[in-house]
């Protein structure tokens, strides 16, 4: 594992009202968060920069308001659609 050394001034603990424990799970968690909305990590990738399992990372995806789908909703639709027909056609 590499280390990444974070500066920040001394009173930024205090301002954000969390220990420093906390606060450096916090930046890794919003690092993972904004690298994976934009599609620079993938969610395992993100969840492991996080320091959380994968099911815990998509949670927070939630918490968050971050999509775990890159779909567009007419998009979304049309795969769906697509696979109810295949499932139909497969069960026939």
């Amino acid at each position: 594992m590499r280390q990444m050394v974070l500066t920040y001034p001394d009173e930024f603990e205090l301002a954000v009202q969390t220990t420093r424990e906390e606060m450096e799970a916090q930046i890794r968690l919003m690092a993972a968060l904004k690298m994976f909305e934009l599609g620079k990590l993938s969610s395992g990738k993100a969840a492991e920069l996080a320091g959380m399992s994968r099911v815990e990372f998509l949670e927070s995806c939630g918490r968050y308001h971050v999509p775990i789908s890159k779909y567009a909703p007419e998009e979304l639709e049309h795969e769906l659609k697509t696979d109810l027909e295949t499932l139909k056609q497969s069960e026939a």
